[in-house]
């Protein structure tokens, strides 16, 4: 077994949190949008300045920013600039970054930087982190090793939201560093549709589970992972469960009596979405190795060091922090599509959503007053080109703006450079048709070959026109590497934080999930009998709409 320490209690913040939306840089903003910002023409914002793009681009670690086709000039960021200063970004990003008390609902620091932090770095924990990911590298090696000797062909982790979404996007991600002789599998939900599939295809005396749950009581993961178990024992049954079954977890005694013994542990001041650069992301280290691991680790400190020394005009988590704040607050957009050009980060889009929406999807402040303002978009997306046959008509011709992030990666891992060509076009293409549009005089002088005859062409050409101004991000990197990848998910966090902070919440927490899984576990005996205490089909107590469909699903 190899677990953390829990170490010293964390200090105070000692950067208090203003109200952001009462500052005078606020109100500054405010003004600058009724005058300027919301008229801003990205076009003519171009014509004006040959050199919009050199200065609205930015580099950070391993990714190019461009925020061009945004609906921002120098101007605009000179009042984020001067926000995050009365607001005093800065120091609240350090005094988080020490180890104060960043998440005071829980009482808890917020150090997931710690783990991506170089051996013998003045880091918080620095000593007890290398022990731990030393251990789980080893191991992680250890099973490539019987994977290269045939004894292993299948991985399957089962975990759910932040053991789940995060190792499961990396893997596909790192696939040209994949292991070549393992397979890679993901349950998570409680659904049996989604594991026993996944046990049809296997080899149970050729099969690693990872359970992932940090108290070893999470309701979907246990109830996988029983199911798992019992299929394991009934198809190798003199294999012993310990040889085949890993635990993620800090509750000991509950990994022992499930039959696991060989355990890796995590600490409190790691949120679960913020959890894959520990013993969380053994999934990643088994597929790509030790050194490749110790790659996306350092990507993601590279990253960490930028947000915590670059000045605010260069930040680029910060920058696109205060973006998200102008298109939420001031623009009143309500969401966000990321579309990345790169079939690989398929699961980007679903990460993102629990790293944006759990974090900042809040309607106190940091004081428990309600907030007078929106907070986090709904984020969502797919890879390109799949959204351009699918809602890439809504992003362009839509009622409601829509910024979109693209992400393009230059370099290619496959051999096919005519497609890698055509994917970077198709992505270039829509960021510049989201901000050119088309006029109706333009639609009107086309002849479109699938036009219905006889349609007037002004009634025709108003339906093919495009409002354009449609503002969008494109974040480019070179290669999908470990390293780059690493980067990129740092810098969506300290992003995530960044607008966070500006709203006054914490992103730290979730007490909004908790509800839901009460009340399943108050459900769960009046739908299954062979729960203690079952009470098959009762409604009493129930409001109209859950008894009647309780009624419903347990009728005979």
């Amino acid at each position: 077994m190899t677990a953390p320490v829990t170490g010293g209690a964390p200090r105070c913040d000692r950067a208090a949190a203003p109200r952001c939306d009462l500052t005078a840089a606020w109100a500054a903003l405010a003004g600058h949008y009724q005058a300027h910002g919301r008229e801003l023409q990205l076009a003519e914002a171009f014509t004006r300045d040959a050199r919009r793009f050199e200065t609205l681009s930015f580099e950070a670690p391993e990714v190019f920013a461009d925020l061009s086709k945004n609906l921002v000039d120098i101007a605009t960021l000179r009042f984020f600039a001067a926000l995050s200063d009365e607001c005093a970004l800065a120091a609240r990003r350090d005094a988080m970054l020490a180890g104060d008390i960043a998440n005071p609902t829980e009482g808890r620091a917020v150090l997931h930087t710690a783990l991506r932090a170089p051996r013998g770095a003045a880091a918080p924990f620095n000593a007890e982190v290398h022990g731990v990911q030393g251990a789980m590298l080893a191991f992680a090696d250890g099973v490539r090793a019987r994977a290269a000797a045939g004894e292993l062909t299948d991985i399957v982790n089962i975990g759910i939201g932040g053991s789940d979404l995060g190792p499961a996007m990396a893997v596909r991600a790192l696939e040209a560093y994949r292991h070549p002789a393992l397979r890679f599998h993901f349950v998570s939900n409680v659904d049996g549709h989604d594991i026993a599939p996944v046990l049809a295809r296997l080899d149970a005396r050729r099969t690693l589970f990872i359970v992932a749950s940090k108290t070893f009581t999470t309701q979907e993961t246990m109830a996988n992972a029983a199911v798992a178990r019992a299929w394991f024992t009934a198809a190798a049954s003199a294999a012993p469960i310990a040889d085949h079954f890993v635990g993620v977890t800090t509750n000991l005694a509950a990994a022992a009596a499930f039959g696991i013994t060989h355990t890796f542990g995590f600490w409190d001041w790691v949120g679960g979405r913020y959890s894959l650069w520990g013993a969380i992301g053994l999934p990643i280290a088994i597929a790509i190795g030790s050194e490749a691991f110790r790659a996306f680790l350092a990507g993601a400190h590279a990253m960490d060091r930028h947000f915590a020394e670059a000045p605010f005009e260069r930040n680029v988590p910060m920058l696109l922090g205060a973006l998200d704040v102008w298109y939420r607050n001031f623009h009143r957009f309500t969401s966000r599509c990321v579309a990345p050009y790169h079939q690989g980060l398929a699961r980007l889009p679903a990460y993102l959503q629990q790293l944006e929406m759990e974090s900042n999807g809040k309607s106190v402040d940091l004081a428990g007053n309600a907030l007078p303002f929106a907070t986090s978009p709904v984020v969502w997306g797919e890879p390109g080109t799949n959204g351009q046959h699918a809602f890439f008509q809504m992003l362009h011709q839509g009622t409601d703006v829509v910024p979109v992030e693209f992400i393009a990666v230059r370099r290619a891992a496959h051999p096919y450079a005519d497609l890698h060509a055509k994917l970077l076009a198709n992505c270039l293409a829509q960021g510049q048709a989201l901000m050119i549009g088309k006029t109706a005089e333009a639609a009107a002088a086309e002849k479109p070959p699938t036009a219905a005859a006889g349609i007037d062409r002004n009634v025709l050409a108003r339906h093919r026109q495009f409002p354009g101004n449609r503002p969008s991000t494109t974040l480019v990197l070179d290669e999908l590497t470990p390293r780059a990848l690493g980067a990129l998910i740092a810098l969506y966090e300290h992003r995530v934080w960044t607008s966070g902070a500006l709203w006054g919440i914490n992103s730290f927490d979730q007490w909004g999930v908790e509800l839901g899984k009460a009340l399943a576990g108050e459900l769960l005996p009046r739908l299954d009998a062979s729960q203690p205490g079952a009470r098959l089909g009762d409604t009493s107590g129930l409001d109209g709409s859950t008894a009647g469909l309780l009624r419903r699903l347990t009728r005979r």
